[in-house]
């Protein structure tokens, strides 16, 4: 059974080794998160044994199937069976009735995600959100990555437009003008996350902002045509 052997970082469970699940599993490894994998697929567990040594087969996904694997003591579960939507529903339901703090499960349609929300599991819409972002990075050439963290909010990764070369954080006044917090700034690889009012722009500056899509194109439309 799988028991936590890090306190100070959170452990992910992740059910299903899909296309979805494998590419989650590969992207939390190399950032140094525990994981505890689960498929039927002895062969994909076997390729997950190389990232994480508790990889592990499990034929039934029923709830004491799940509870002998020791996932109940993750802090976060993320049921990646979206296909399989009778199956996804159940294992989401016992995933939250051991108690796991954060349970998360992909959803195909709004209706399968509606379902899921019910049982207490956030929802995540793989293809939607890729959609959602490549629209977004195609009508704003200036946006180099976006993230959507609620259908208000979103973290913008810009290029710093040439106009602002030279100015200040305080002359720009990206909160006032546009709407746009700025929450860290990349040059050549340095970030800097504590943003101070007199910091002079420079060029090959890349700002990572938080703010509506409205805010995100005055800015992209004052860069444009001012």
């Amino acid at each position: 059974m799988f028991n936590r052997s890090k306190k100070d970082k959170p452990i992910y469970g992740i059910v299903g080794l899909g296309r979805f699940g494998t590419a989650l599993a590969l992207e939390l490894a190399e950032s140094g998160a525990e994981l505890l994998v689960l498929d039927k697929n002895e062969e994909k567990v076997r390729e997950m044994r190389e990232i994480t040594e508790n990889a592990v087969v499990i034929h039934s996904l029923d709830k004491k199937s799940l509870a002998e694997t020791g996932i109940q003591n993750c802090d976060v579960a993320v049921v990646c069976i979206g296909e399989q939507i009778d199956t996804s529903i159940l294992t989401t339901l016992h995933l939250v009735a051991l108690g796991i703090p954060t349970v998360i499960a992909k959803a195909n349609s709004a209706e399968h995600g509606e379902i899921l929300a019910k049982l207490g599991a956030g929802v995540v819409y793989p293809e939607r959100d890729m959609a959602v972002r490549l629209a977004h990075r195609l009508e704003t050439a200036k946006v180099l990555d976006f993230v959507q963290l609620s259908e208000k909010v979103n973290i913008s990764k810009v290029a710093i437009p040439e106009k602002v070369v030279g100015k200040s954080v305080l002359d720009v006044d990206f909160r006032g003008n546009f709407g746009l917090n700025i929450i860290a700034i990349e040059n050549r690889g340095d970030v800097m996350d504590s943003i101070r009012p007199d910091y002079i722009f420079r060029r090959g500056d890349i700002l990572y902002v938080a703010g509506g899509k409205d805010s995100m194109n005055r800015l992209t439309d004052w860069a444009e045509n001012n």
